[in-house]
């Protein structure tokens, strides 16, 4: 069962690299013992003063644990201690389940009980990132579906305990009806987190942040007209706003014309939102993967997996480059 796109496996990602390293003072070994401990409590403090609210990596579909090590090791150096929800690959056709209820072919498919196996998974992490935050909060951080399926967990795990939700690419709207040639690949599981889950309203108790991706321009199949190659850049806002952060500039994102690849593009991009000559991050169109009531944000040029990235000519979310210029929201 399909819950949104998925991509052809692609080379293996490119090697670790060093995230910002947090200060640390050395000990003097000419030191009294007094002193030392005097070093000791002080380089302790500086750490602590550092280590902010735990985060917990919801994976996307298809993806696995391993997919998010860099970028688990990316926020341990910014202090942010971390845990990915345990999740392999072939966990994923757990969800065939959902052929056998009569609700799939029905298009009113439910998160539950198809998904439950998921969502044990995220409370295993949560309850893990708990012990960390010593009774206080955390933040979820859902990649592509799972930043839904993190709604459909607050709604029924509970929320008292999370104080951010922050999605990556993630496909929040389900497709508009009656769209010609659209099948809702989710089988009706968006429209059911659109009407049961808890509208996105951004609080300082809990803040909802969505970050989409203008990677590359899709384009319709039949429509030979040039695409306007517009592009959004990141623009930081303090106040929390439905509307996107994004301004035209000079665009570094993939210049695309209606070229094959734009057009098998953009009939991904018209499944998810029902229009094929939107902007987005290779998989899910930018309009989708805002929410009303949320900080919704656009990065150009970012991609939407860290399956097939590259750090330097296609970044993702949690390329180094990108999380710097969102990391502040879990620092906050």
């Amino acid at each position: 069962m399909a819950l949104a796109l998925a991509l052809p496996p692609p080379p293996p990602p490119p090697p670790f690299s060093q995230p910002p390293k947090l200060p640390q003072k050395s000990l003097c070994c000419r030191c009294s013992a007094t002193s030392q401990q005097e070093e000791i409590i002080s380089s302790s403090a500086q750490l602590n003063s550092l280590k902010y609210r735990p985060a917990v990596i919801l994976p996307g579909l298809g993806n696995n644990t391993s997919d998010y090590e860099k970028l688990k090791f990316t926020l341990n150096g910014y202090g942010v201690p971390t845990v990915v929800a345990n999740v392999s690959r072939i966990d994923w056709l757990r969800n065939a389940a959902g052929l056998v209820d009569p609700n799939y072919w029905r298009g009113t498919l439910r998160p539950r009980p198809v998904l439950d196996w998921y969502l044990k998974r995220v409370d295993e992490a949560v309850n893990e990132a708990k012990e960390l935050a010593a009774g206080g909060t955390l933040s979820l951080i859902g990649h592509s579906a799972g930043g839904w399926l993190a709604r459909v967990y607050m709604e029924e795990f509970g929320l008292s305990h999370i104080s951010l939700l922050l999605t990556l690419g993630t496909p929040h709207l389900p497709p508009p009806k009656g769209s010609s040639g659209v099948i809702d690949q989710t089988r009706g599981l968006l429209n059911y987190v659109e009407q049961n889950c808890s509208k996105a309203v951004y609080t300082p108790e809990l803040r909802y942040v969505c970050i989409a991706g203008r990677y590359i321009q899709g384009a319709r199949l039949f429509d030979d007209s040039n695409v306007n190659p517009g592009s959004g850049v990141h623009v930081d806002i303090e106040e929390p706003n439905s509307e996107v952060a994004v301004l035209n500039a000079t665009s570094t994102s993939t210049p695309v014309s209606p070229t094959f690849r734009a057009r098998f593009i953009g009939q991904g991009y018209k499944q998810v939102c029902g229009q094929a000559d939107v902007w987005g991050d290779g998989v899910v169109p930018e309009v989708a993967a805002h929410l009303e009531g949320a900080l919704n944000i656009s990065f150009d040029g970012v991609y939407h997996s860290p399956v097939g990235s590259d750090d330097a000519s296609r970044p993702w979310y949690g390329s180094p480059a990108i999380v710097e210029q969102w990391i502040h929201h879990l620092l906050n």
